[in-house]
């Protein structure tokens, strides 16, 4: 029996991670501890393999968005501090019971986990207080701050680990001067809870953005999210690729002006020269977006980018591979170095974040270098 052809899969770079991790590392005081976001599957890149590297790395916190993430990291043997940015009020016996610390956006949230914390009969159990600076997503407004001092006066269960907040566009310059403005109300809300506990909790404001261009808030820990998969606010060149996207060529058509068309809808149409085409093993149930399908994204073939021909199938799509040198089974790179995550996003008016965290998870992650 023929061997099948090797499956798509996302490659993590352990030489680009660690990379990354230092390049970080390098911008921060020695005692400043790192918070690395392994939510949404780790970005995409696979959480507990990337946690891994994390906490073999030197990683202090870990941050995910949902108790079943950190669930999730327990299970799969990782134990240092997890953080849960989005806890609701229904999984906190599951959280105790796999020691997560939630963030806790407000007094309902509080009230239900001190109503749990008593029937475990649990004292002092860790918590992160989300402080809304300006972002009015989640998180205690400047207003209700006192009547929070009154809660935790009175709720011996709970102890604040640590007190945050979310810089909404610390990656655009723009938006500085409220950048700045949300760090001083911090400063300042974080002061005002500080004085009313007998301990000093970690103070975190900072997120990759943050990191690069505002390095001198950084407090006692820092959260580092898309940075680490590879991505600068800055456009530095000293970050690498975390992950490679790639799969093989399933089959080489050699083509006629008469054979017309590519395709469903018979949008992929055979001129300007197109002879030859591969059909790749991936298509939009893998995260490859219909509208990089009509020659509007290119994929790396050999060391030259080769455009996509009519639409993107569902398991499927193909390449113009006129005048490159490549047979089936040669491995095909959606992004990486070339064409990166970031080019994609450009083509289709987003973020790197979104491709990434298209990704699904029937895509293979494997370890390289």
């Amino acid at each position: 029996m023929a061997q099948n052809p090797p499956l798509a899969r996302l490659e993590l770079s352990r030489s680009g991670i660690r990379n990354n991790f230092q390049h970080f590392r390098s911008l921060l005081r020695p005692e400043t501890k790192m918070l690395i976001l392994v939510k949404a599957n780790g970005y995409g890149h696979g959480a507990v393999p990337f946690a891994l590297e994390m906490e073999s790395l030197g990683a202090s916190y870990l941050g995910v968005a949902l108790p079943g993430e950190g669930v999730e990291l327990r299970k799969a043997g990782i134990y240092l501090p997890i953080l849960v940015l989005t806890t609701g009020t229904d999984d906190y016996p599951e959280m105790i019971r796999y020691g997560l610390e939630p963030g806790m956006p407000d007094l309902f949230a509080l009230t239900r986990l001190r109503e749990e914390l008593r029937k475990a009969g649990r004292k002092d159990y860790p918590v992160h207080i989300n402080i809304d600076t300006g972002m009015h997503r989640l998180g205690f407004m400047e207003r209700e701050i006192p009547a929070l001092i009154d809660f935790l006066a009175e709720s011996p269960e709970i102890h604040i680990e640590g007190l945050y907040t979310h810089l909404a566009a610390s990656d655009e310059v723009q938006h500085d001067e409220f950048t700045l403005g949300q760090i001083k109300l911090y400063d300042k809300l974080s002061t005002q809870i500080m004085q009313h506990l007998p301990y000093k909790p970690l103070r975190h404001v900072l997120n990759s953005a943050g990191i690069e261009r505002f390095t001198e808030y950084q407090y006692d820990m820092v959260r580092l999210g898309i940075g680490i998969y590879g991505i600068s606010a800055i456009s530095d060149p000293r970050l690498k690729p975390a992950a490679f996207f790639r799969c093989p060529i399933l089959q080489i058509k050699d083509l006629l002006p008469e054979d017309g068309t590519i395709g469903y809808g018979r949008h992929g149409i055979l001129h300007d020269g197109i002879t030859r085409s591969a059909t790749l093993c991936v298509g939009y149930a893998d995260g490859i977006n219909r509208h990089l399908g009509c020659g509007r994204a290119s994929f790396e073939v050999n060391g030259q980018l080769a455009p996509t021909i009519g639409n993107i199938c569902m398991d499927m799509c193909m390449l113009d591979v006129t005048g490159i040198d490549c047979q089936e089974g040669d491995m095909v790179t959606i992004f990486g170095d070339k064409p990166t995550a970031g080019d994609l996003a450009k083509v289709l008016d987003t973020i790197p974040y979104e491709i990434f965290t298209s990704v699904p998870r029937r895509v293979n992650r494997v370890i390289i270098d």
